[in-house]
């Protein structure tokens, strides 16, 4: 029997990280329910058992449900019948097996009927579900859309659907349009109120909708007639249960096959304001994006590893000139390669996790009880670093799960190019992890004001200052190094006073600080456990030659050598 949990102990070493006894004190807030609910945790050892059981569970079911049921799902794929989605046979199977475990609200509050997890096992379980299955990953993962009902909806609208929510019905974020993609301030949907019976009514489009006939919907929509803006726009809630609502299309996709990416029309629709008018795009679209952007980097982490697994058993068994390929020097290096990007985007998938779970139990706690001066610190500290690490663990997450991929199916030769092999559907499926939810290059511009401001180097600062064993100190040398010359090419940059030469280098400054980051923390992983150090010492060699090529091209490219760019 196969278990995708178990059978990865980098899995038990993230979510046993010295942080999650703070993740957990703030989570349960002094253990309060265990007397209102019998599933509640009495103490810290008893809510990471907890967290330990189910994603074994979750293990379990991705591998020997979601992952055999993988091929077929990619085959058949959805339908839509008489306008509404039809999934595959395998994908109905693994939706029941999950809300039969009650897998489904796993982040969401115990009065809601969900789990009451910290983001780290919710992402965690993403990571062992998309291993399986990426495709997948995108209908049972968009539940953590029901963060920000939870967040930002009233009393009402929490009780009703977060407890569907919790009870297994499925989500999805309608946002984008045909002429509204990355830019969402272009959207036209309408919404309009209604006197008569006091209820909003929604005429229009949406494209590229994952899920898009999930049970429930958070749907941006323009709110304010006259309006051309994001300050025009709302969020509101759509129950599938009412009329209005027809799937016009499945998009016929190159990757992720069994998710369904819908083309939906809204006529009349009835739906539900969620929060306050106007702040739908500056405010809910913004936090929505965030768990979307985690929860694709714990999706490229996922095909990382199956990529990688496939490579390395693949490279073990497969035998020319006399000896298995791995004993070839341009295979093995591939592998190690692979394996360090690998060990490397998970860390900092977790690490990101871990400062959002932080700042995200603050601001519920906030909403039942004053903070101290302490928790107000950390509230803001941590929502500060989150908001900066997201978008490189995001673009750099992807960017990695693509280049294993690819080499993958290098590894495998011509057998990898064939459906014989699962390769070749990894390498379709990760193709999108660096386009949807803001493609690499807007995650570059989420991320340059750390780079800008300096968050990004006081962040590295500290992990240069935490204690390690003696015998690491030359990776840290290594690492002071590579630091000295991230803050010359950021000089360079900035001194210049130009914007277009600033977004020009932005992606080379954001990749520096990134390699940096993911190298501190493999070295903060070698410290807990030597088992990451081949990692560590193959991720120095390759990121610190990366971080070179962009500092050289940076110090010799001039603000006139724009122009040669632009007349291409």
């Amino acid at each position: 029997m196969a278990n995708f949990y178990t059978d990865n102990k980098d899995l038990r070493f993230h979510l046993a990280h010295p942080l999650m006894k703070k993740i957990v004190a703030l989570k349960e807030d002094g253990f309060g329910e265990k007397d209102k609910f019998d599933y509640a945790p009495v103490d810290f050892e008893d809510a990471m058992d907890s967290y330990d059981k189910v994603l074994e569970i979750v293990g379990d079911i991705s591998g020997n449900i979601i992952g055999p049921n993988a091929e077929s799902v990619d085959h058949d794929g959805p339908t839509v019948v008489e306008g509404r989605v039809k999934y595959a046979r395998g994908t109905e199977e693994n939706l029941d097996a999950l809300k039969q475990a009650g897998l489904m609200g796993i982040t969401l509050p115990r009065m809601y009927e969900g789990l009451n997890f910290p983001i780290i096992p919710y992402v965690m379980a993403a990571d062992i579900v998309s291993r399986a299955d990426a495709g997948f990953v995108n209908i049972w993962g968009l539940q953590d859309c029901a963060e920000t009902i939870h967040e930002f909806a009233d009393d009402d609208q929490k009780k009703r659907f977060l407890i569907r929510v919790s009870q297994g019905d499925t989500m999805a974020m309608d946002l984008t349009e045909p002429d509204a993609g990355s830019d969402l301030q272009a959207v036209q949907l309408k919404a309009t109120f209604n006197e008569k019976d006091s209820k909003w009514y929604l005429n229009g489009v949406k494209r590229f909708i994952t899920n898009g006939d999930g049970h429930i919907a958070l749907v941006l929509a323009r709110s304010e007639e006259g309006t051309t803006d994001g300050r025009g726009l709302s969020m509101f809630i759509y129950d599938r249960n009412n009329p209005g609502l027809t799937v016009r299309r499945i998009e016929n996709k190159l990757g992720i096959k069994g998710s369904p990416t819908c083309e939906l029309v809204f006529k009349n629709a009835p739906a539900e304001l969620c929060g306050t008018r106007r702040m739908g795009l500056i405010k809910y679209v913004m936090s929505l994006m965030n768990g979307a952007r985690l929860g694709i980097a714990a999706q490229s982490v996922g095909i990382s590893e199956a990529a990688y697994r496939e490579s390395l058993s693949y490279a073990k068994e497969r035998k020319q000139f006399g000896k298995a390929i791995i004993e070839f020097p341009a295979v093995y290096e591939m592998l190690a390669v692979m394996k360090a990007k690998l060990d490397a985007s998970r860390s900092l998938l977790y690490e990101t996790a871990r400062f959002v779970d932080i700042y995200k139990s603050l601001t519920h706690i906030s909403a039942k009880r004053k903070l101290t001066d302490e928790e107000k610190d950390d509230l803001k500290t941590y929502n500060k670093i989150a908001d900066i690490f997201t978008p490189i663990s995001k673009g750099l997450s992807s960017e990695f799960c693509n280049q294993l991929a690819y080499d993958a199916i290098q590894i495998h030769g011509g057998s990898g190019f064939m459906k014989d092999y699962p390769v070749e559907r990894l390498y379709r499926d990760a193709r999108i992890t660096s386009i949807y939810e803001g493609t690499t290059q807007l995650q570059v511009v989420a991320a340059i004001r750390g780079v800008t401001t300096g968050a990004y180097l006081k962040q590295i600062r500290e992990y240069e200052m935490q204690s390690i064993k003696p015998e690491l100190f030359g990776f840290r040398r290594t690492l002071i190094g590579m630091t000295e010359e991230y803050e010359k090419a950021v000089n360079v940059v900035v001194d210049t006073k130009d914007m277009e030469y600033l977004d020009f280098h932005a992606r080379r400054l954001v990749e520096m600080a990134g390699n940096i980051i993911m190298n501190y923390l493999l070295l903060i992983d070698t410290n807990r456990d030597e088992s990451f150090r081949k990692s560590t010492e193959v991720f120095t060699k390759w990121s610190r030659a990366v971080n070179k090529s962009h500092f050289e091209y940076i110090a010799n490219f001039t603000l006139d050598d724009l122009g040669s760019f632009k007349q291409q």
